[in-house]
């Protein structure tokens, strides 16, 4: 067992700027690795339904296996980078990860293809709180640290640009395999400057690994996940899934309070009404935000108003005010506050939603583009001042776990949006009405998330 290692600053890391530059591109590299996976799988959909014999319901498992894998495993992926070191659990990882995304491109069916994306979701968990948890001890400036963090949110925004195009013109031209490939130089990157760049530090701080809390915790994950993918097809799978969730969660409360501060996710972070107000925030972001980069594109294909390459391209506007807001949200949340910045931003996407409920099947083109440009301003508005608050409620030696839950909301928001929404979408059979149905229900959604944040974010 390794000793107590002090938390490291950016100054201790690097005595020049470009130093922390280094760093905070390594730890954005690390967004893209996990981002850019998700967002070229979203326009390679159409084309691995046809090549495998998937339905909608199978093609919502190729996404929600990934994202099921990442919740389940994200508190274990915080708690572990506390433990043993943030700069290993990023290696590990990193590693994991691109394997993972390999064994995509070779899945000879899509039972295969489901547990491969299962693979790497379990990577993405390891990866992604440990970057997350590495920026907050190393900016322990917070103005510092919320433009950096606002950099790294930034990042999301840049792998929506890159995936949907660079997934559509993929699909287009090599076929689906070939998205998941794109995955591996990145994943080699980070790798080879994580291993370079970034200084190791843990804080362990009498901390344990909990096995009762994780196989619990990724018990209640799972069970939630499975009830909302099953929700319109098996009543009887449903209930049993949410009877399982709701027996783990209570062992899981039973298990943590026992543990006390020794716990996986000690209880007492939630007493901390900011922390919980943005992970009700980020939760409702991602619900709707992956419902519309799985629908969207998928009902401009399916009615043949758009090949793969040009679905991507129609997210594009989406993607570029969300990568242009968010490199300045940190800097606009100093001037405004980062409860308006939260609160209305989520309200935003909610607006833009609800434009896109006024479409027919996402025609004309135009209003569907005005609705995805109203999603993208929401989204580069609020998503690096979520982060940010998440970090700042906890002390730096729970950074771990503040990123972890953060990370845990928005997958199970990114699982039940696919989930939920693609099953009010199937419902309607695949078509206009579906579409409109699904994306009314998700900005009603954006709007609750929005009024929840701006009550807990006040002062």
């Amino acid at each position: 067992m390794m000793g107590h290692m002090r938390v490291l600053t950016i100054t201790e890391q690097s005595n020049t700027r470009s130093g922390s530059q280094l760093l905070l591109m390594t730890m954005c590299l690390a967004v893209l690795l996990v981002q850019v996976d998700t967002s070229v799988v979203n326009l390679a959909t159409r084309a691995i339904g046809e090549a495998l014999d998937a339905g909608v319901m199978g093609l919502q498992w190729v996404l929600d296996a990934y994202n099921v894998a990442y919740a389940a495993m994200l508190l274990t992926g915080g708690l572990l980078a506390d433990l043993y070191g943030r700069r290993r659990l990023f290696l590990y990882g990193t590693a994991v990860f691109t394997g993972g995304s390999l064994l995509c491109a070779a899945a000879p069916n899509v039972g295969v293809l489901i547990a491969a994306r299962a693979v790497a979701g379990v990577g993405a968990a390891l990866l992604l709180p440990a970057s997350l948890a590495i920026i907050r001890v190393a900016w322990t400036d917070e103005q510092s640290r919320n433009r950096a963090l606002g950099v790294w949110a930034a990042c999301n925004g840049l792998a929506v640009v890159v995936g949907p195009t660079a997934g559509g013109a993929l699909v287009d031209l090599f076929g689906w395999r070939s998205v998941f490939l794109i995955a591996v130089p990145l994943g080699l990157v980070a790798f080879g400057c994580a291993l370079r760049i970034v200084v190791e530090s843990r804080d362990p701080a009498g901390r344990q690994f909990d096995a009762p809390g994780q196989i619990w915790g990724a018990v209640t994950l799972v069970g939630v996940a499975l009830a909302g993918i099953e929700l319109a097809r098996d009543l009887a799978l449903r209930a049993v899934a949410l009877l399982a969730a709701t027996i783990a969660f209570l062992l899981f409360l039973h298990t943590e309070r026992r543990h006390s501060s020794a716990a996986l996710v000690p209880l007492d972070l939630f007493s901390r009404r900011r922390l919980v107000g943005v992970l009700a925030a980020t939760a409702a972001m991602t619900f709707g935000m992956y419902g519309v980069l799985f629908l969207v594109p998928l009902s401009w294909q399916a009615s043949g108003m758009l090949p793969a390459g040009g679905a991507g391209l129609g997210l594009l506007p989406m993607a570029v005010v969300f990568f242009g807001l968010s490199n300045y949200s940190g800097r606009l949340a100093e001037r405004v506050g980062a409860r308006t910045m939260i609160g209305g931003g989520t309200a935003m996407i909610g607006m833009g939603l609800y434009l896109i409920a006024l479409t027919h099947g996402g025609a004309p083109i135009s209003l569907a583009e005005a609705g995805l440009v109203v999603t993208g301003i929401g989204m580069g508005l609020n998503t690096g001042p979520l982060f940010g608050v998440a970090v700042a409620a906890v002390p730096a030696a729970r950074s771990g776990n503040a990123a972890s839950l953060i990370n845990v909301a928005r997958m199970i928001g990114a699982t039940w949006g696919v989930a939920v929404l693609g099953s009010a979408f199937a419902l309607a059979s695949s078509g206009a009405s579906g579409l409109r149905i699904a994306m009314a229900l998700g900005g009603t959604v954006q709007l609750i998330g929005a009024g929840v944040a701006w009550r807990a974010l006040r002062r």
